[in-house]
Formats: structure tokens, sequence, C-alpha cells
């Protein structure tokens, strides 16, 4: 019993930083594009204002998400889903943005696709792990 205890702090921890440095690094990045001044707006080419914004301030719900599963509560678990949700959405209403001509960067794609991806995958695990135990 006591290995199976083990296996599952591991794994919330490890949920924990990758939200945790998902998170900041995502509040980073975003808040100096959208404060730090035109060398970080050029640097960031053509940026689509909405998502900058969406991703700034999720990154904020990723910090308080991660300490929701590092204290192994279930609304944790809930918030994840909804990162995931929101997340979709925006990369859906960025598509629409990409298929009406609008400029992007391919590499917010890449970003967007990378978020959806973490999130489902913080979701599910957590499920597993604080939910379906």
């Amino acid at each position: 019993m006591a290995f199976i205890k083990s296996d599952k702090t591991i794994v919330v921890w490890i949920l924990t930083v990758i939200a945790v440095l998902f998170g900041l690094l995502t509040i980073k990045a975003g808040g100096q594009v959208l404060f730090g001044g035109s060398s970080y707006q050029k640097a960031a080419g053509n940026y689509v204002l909405f998502v900058v914004w969406f991703n700034f301030l999720a990154g904020f719900v990723y910090l308080v998400a991660g300490a929701g599963i590092w204290m192994r509560q279930r609304w944790a678990v809930w918030l994840s889903l909804l990162i995931f949700i929101a997340t979709i959405i925006v990369f859906a209403i960025f598509g629409l943005h990409i298929l009406r001509g609008g400029e992007y960067e391919t590499r917010t794609v890449a970003a967007m696709s990378l978020r959806s991806l973490v999130w489902i995958s913080i979701y599910l695990f957590s499920y597993r792990e604080l939910i379906r135990r």
C-alpha cells in the first residue's frame, strides 16, 4: 500500500510542477508582449491580441489549478477541465480569425496545440488520481 501512495504522490507532484511552471511561463510570455514594450511586441510578430490576453490571464488560473492539485482538491480537477475547454474555445475562435484572413504566427498554432494537450492531460491524470481513486 505504501508503494501505491508514493506513486500517487509522484503523479500529483508532477502534475503540480507542470501546471505551475506552465502558468509562470505563460504569464511571463504574455506579460512581455502586453506590457514589455515595442521590442517584445515586434519579437512576437503577428500576434493575435485576444489570444495573448487569454493566455496571460489563463496563466494565473494555471497557478490556482496547480495549487489545488497539490492540495489534492477535487475542484482543481474540474478547474483543469474548464481550462481545457476555454483553451479549445479560444483556439477555435483563433482558427476562425485565420480562416477570415487574419494575420497570425504559426508558433501560436503550435502553442495553442501544446496548451490543449497539456491541459487535457492534466485533467485526465488529475481525475484519475483525485476523483476516481
